[in-house]
């Protein structure tokens, strides 16, 4: 049949956008019915015995001409109706074929856009070929990509996988997930780079990080806490040292705060920007002498003093802080209050050791003790140090929600604390027990001058226990 809309059907491309083909799909087979009219004849019907109705029979002949030629136009309708019915029939089953067709398009045009997906890691060097390589390699290779040796990473692993619920899936082991989670918070990798080194799809490497840091939280709980929690024996790192030893036997650790750098949306930045001038959030920690933590509480916005933060610490119960027994204290600097327990340096005075070092020897018992409280109490600057120098996301958080920031900060201080128990020989820790004068530039330097803490420091207990110190310095 030479008809342009039938031979319009066969030439349309049926692979174009899907609501394109589906609108061609109505538009084509929703054709105006045909009409066809039923075949009748124009003239008088017979009575029941065969004989005309008509009392005029004298027209008999006239009327039988006249039927003659009614019946001739009559058979010309039917022929006509005919072929009407035939052009019908023929257009619907095309219009099947076209249905049919354009159904078949459609399916296509949907699965190619939606449903099928070409593979993209197709790379022979898979994600667990390049750990096993680097696993078995130069021990070096291990501790740059992933801030630990082979023999920790897979100890890391078994503990995870054992006692925090960590489990492999149906294509991925335990330890090429926990890999994956380190590699992006030791180098700060983002999603695609993790993507391009695995060889994973994005939502795979999203929801395996996110099983590794919910792991770490509750390997964090077991962690970040006081190896000695009551606090009955004096710490190591004073015990061998005379400069220390007797003066500060009764010291359990240092607190300090610090900052991390934040990614919220801009409507929500004014309460994260603090002296730092940038979003971050404030971090509170305790540590002890061999630089392991023992309480953080992260989470607070960078606008928030540390003064604040310490109180609610220690006053708040469901905070779990590891409060010094009594007899014991921890060391503070000069911005927190001198509450019992918490043993801060004599203000106005100099403290730091720049300040030693470039204006000489001190003078008085005032600043002898400064210099001693300063340099037993950097351990906690040295120990965010090591921290902040380990893992680089925490340089430039990348944009996951503020929750997520939060429990990467925890889980990196969990991290910390386990290579300093299990590694062996850790450079970066190495480093600085090498040199306990080291403490490194933070990254985030001060825009506006810290204030002090507000009101007037009323007399403490602890001004007792700080001038006892003094003056057996001084009998040194």
């Amino acid at each position: 049949m030479d008809d342009p809309r039938f031979n319009n059907i066969f030439n349309e491309d049926f692979d174009g956008n899907y609501d394109d083909v589906m609108n061609r799909i109505v538009d084509q087979i929703n054709y105006p019915s045909c009409g066809v009219s039923g075949a009748s004849v124009d003239g008088a019907g017979d009575d029941s015995n065969g004989n005309d109705s008509d009392d005029n029979n004298d027209d008999d002949d006239d009327d039988a001409d006249d039927d003659d030629d009614a019946d001739d136009d009559d058979d010309a309708d039917i022929d006509g109706d005919s072929d009407d019915d035939d052009a019908f029939i023929i257009r619907r089953h095309f219009d099947r074929k076209k249905l049919n067709l354009c159904t078949a398009g459609a399916i296509n045009a949907y699965y190619i856009n939606y449903m099928y997906k070409e593979p993209c890691m197709v790379s022979y060097n898979t994600g667990m070929r390049w750990l096993t390589e680097v696993l078995r390699g130069h021990w070096k290779r291990s501790v740059n990509m992933f801030r630990m040796d082979a023999t920790t990473l897979l100890s890391l692993c078994t503990d995870l996988e054992t006692h925090h619920g960590l489990k492999p899936s149906r294509r991925m082991s335990v330890i090429e997930k926990v890999a994956m989670f380190l590699f992006t918070i030791a180098v700060g990798a983002s999603n695609r780079q993790v993507q391009e080194r695995f060889q994973h799809s994005g939502e795979t490497v999203s929801r395996c990080f996110k099983e590794v840091l919910k792991s770490l939280r509750l390997f964090a709980v077991e962690i970040i806490k006081p190896v000695d929690p009551q606090f009955t024996s004096t710490p190591r790192e004073i015990a061998i040292n005379p400069r220390f030893m007797p003066h500060f036997k009764n010291c359990v650790g240092a607190i300090d705060g610090t900052h991390v750098r934040a990614c919220v949306p801009a409507a929500n930045q004014i309460p994260f920007i603090g002296r730092k001038g940038v979003p971050t959030q404030n971090v509170m920690a305790a540590c002890s002498f061999d630089m392991q933590f023992m309480f953080v509480w992260a989470g607070w916005e960078g606008s928030a003093h540390d003064t604040r933060i310490f109180l609610e610490a220690i006053d708040n119960s469901t905070i779990n802080f590891p409060k010094p027994p009594e007899g014991k204290y921890y060391l503070v600097d000069a911005g927190y209050p001198n509450e019992y327990g918490y043993l801060g340096p004599y203000k106005g005075e100099r403290y730091h050791f720049q300040e030693f070092r470039r204006r000489g020897q001190p003078s008085g018992r005032k600043e002898v003790f400064n210099r001693a409280h300063s340099s037993l109490r950097n351990v906690i600057e040295r120990s965010f140090g090591v921290w902040k120098q380990r893992w680089r996301i925490l340089q430039n958080m990348p944009a996951y929600p503020y929750k997520t920031q939060v429990e990467i900060v925890v889980a990196s201080m969990a991290l910390h604390n386990y290579i300093r128990r299990r590694a062996q020989d850790d450079a970066v820790f190495s480093e600085y027990d090498r040199n306990p004068n080291l403490i490194p530039d933070d990254f985030l330097p001060d825009t506006v001058q810290a204030s002090a803490v507000q009101g007037s420091q009323r007399p403490s207990r602890m001004d007792f226990v700080r001038d006892g110190i003094a003056n057996s310095l001084m009998e040194q």
